[in-house]
């Protein structure tokens, strides 16, 4: 077994998130003055935290985030960061670079809900989905061939498995204390995706909806599905096997999501 950590960051705030304008893959801006602390914020936090792989969005404005984090870090200099298009934000069609306001006023023209509205020339739901589980996918085959089944990650992995299915809310899913290094007791292996907001709210649902991942006691569903924040910070801990039908994700455990701790004394220059 290999046991891993992977957490997910959403880029630093644009100008089109600051005027509420869609983005998605056709408009692609830089990040704001607020954007850039918020980028050096979540670098801080996380400065000690030694990420083995690091995987980021092609779009401009997560590479840039992505950048930051990494000159921050106390531990990951030499770490090669992956850039891939398959972590790239939804496609939102004829309605990038226009108000949110738009799309939701086509939706109610459609007769359907914002969220599952897709516009003219725009990914629906499901296609982002399939998108992240096959990044998930080629996530997993290369943990395990650069990092194996062995060490301290592998012990930690059949501990788990020894003590068998956590269930949501059971005791190894107690809150915790709000630390950068929150969940990675035993965890060996880190990896580290930046991406972009709709897409990280598919990504979670995926792991809570189809994987059926364990969850923190206490957790609302409101809170799980919430918007992630620029720079919010969301962890995972994966558990992968090998089975008769080669390697396969045995167990996913939520440590915490939407995290912003470490927005608290970033200063809103556009005020």
């Amino acid at each position: 077994m290999l046991k891993f950590s992977l957490t997910i960051i959403r880029h630093g705030e644009t100008q089109y998130n600051r005027d509420k304008l869609l983005q998605g893959q056709g408009v692609d801006t830089p990040l704001s003055d607020t954007g850039l602390q918020q980028a050096e914020a979540v670098g801080q936090y996380l400065r000690e935290l030694r990420f083995n792989n690091v995987f980021v969005s092609n779009l401009q404005r997560a590479r840039h985030t992505a950048e930051i984090i990494l000159r921050h870090n106390a531990h990951s200099s030499g770490t090669e960061m992956v850039l891939d298009p398959l972590l790239r934000e939804r496609g939102f069609g004829i309605a990038e670079g226009r108000p949110k306001e738009d799309l939701k006023n086509m939706a109610n023209a459609a007769g359907q809900s914002c969220r599952d509205f897709t516009p003219p020339g725009g990914e629906t739901l499901e296609q982002v989905r399939m998108r992240f589980k096959k990044f998930l996918k080629v996530l997993n085959q290369r943990m395990v061939d650069e990092h194996g089944y062995s060490g301290q990650s592998y012990l930690a992995g059949a501990e788990e498995a020894a003590a068998g299915p956590v269930s949501r809310g059971g005791p190894k899913d107690r809150p915790h204390a709000g630390l950068p290094q929150d969940g990675l007791q035993g965890v060996s292996v880190h990896a580290l995706v930046v991406s972009h907001g709709a897409y990280i709210r598919v990504a979670v649902r995926h792991f809570v909806e189809d994987l059926q991942c364990s969850l923190p006691q206490g957790m609302r569903m409101s809170q799980l599905f919430s918007p992630c924040p620029n720079t919010g910070i969301s962890r995972f801990i994966l558990t992968l096997s090998r089975d008769e039908a080669g390697l396969a994700l045995s167990t996913v455990r939520c440590v915490f999501t939407n995290r912003k701790d470490h927005l608290a004394k970033v200063q809103d220059t556009e005020k």
